[in-house]
């Protein structure tokens, strides 16, 4: 049971913050795993690997640079939703290991919605806050967002009971805010075509 918890936290920590800042949540598995603090499934060893972490790793500073600067972090945002989803689905059948296959597969399908949830009320999010004239508010969400990915993976990895209230709490607020980015964005669609 506490193996499949932990698989759980794993599979729901991971698919979250790849829906956040994939790269990141990549590098960090892959250098935990690699300095022995957590264990990762087999399935998800190969983040250890130097080859990939220096992948990751760089990718990482890309998409934290990209994610600075107001307009840029928009358009990365629209060309990661083609990879951050399915690999939050990835991610989550990935970590549950050798457990049953109903298993893996019920972690695919939550992992590639959180994955899908946690991204569109970032890119949302953020595609709204570069109607402000001002970089600051920009920069303020990239920093929270990392903040919230690193917290996010500590619960996933160490307290997985803190990481399923947090996701709770995380998809109360995404179901309330979706339905206002939405009428927000449609906003600015429209005036921008005027």
């Amino acid at each position: 049971m506490a193996d499949t918890l932990s698989a759980a936290a794993l599979a729901g920590g991971l698919s979250w913050a790849s829906g956040i800042r994939l790269y990141m949540a990549l590098f960090i598995a892959g250098w935990f795993g690699r300095m022995n603090w957590i264990a990762l499934p087999d399935t998800l060893k190969v983040l250890e690997s130097p080859w990939v972490m220096a992948v990751t790793g760089t990718l990482l500073v890309i998409e934290f640079l990209a994610d600075k600067v107001p307009g840029v972090d928009s358009v990365w945002d629209a060309l990661q939703t083609f990879i951050r989803i399915p690999a939050g689905a990835i991610l989550g059948a990935a970590a549950m290991g050798q457990m049953d296959p109903a298993l893996t597969a019920i972690a695919g399908l939550l992992g590639g919605t959180i994955a899908a949830g946690a991204h569109f009320t970032k890119a949302g999010s953020r595609a709204l806050i570069n109607t402000s004239p001002e970089p600051f508010s920009n920069w303020t969400a990239s920093f929270s967002e990392e903040a919230a990915v690193v917290a996010g993976l500590w619960a996933a990895f160490f307290h997985p009971w803190i990481l399923f209230a947090l996701l709770a709490i995380f998809f109360i607020v995404a179901l309330w805010l979706l339905p206002k980015l939405w009428r927000g964005l449609h906003w600015l669609f429209r005036k921008l075509k005027t």
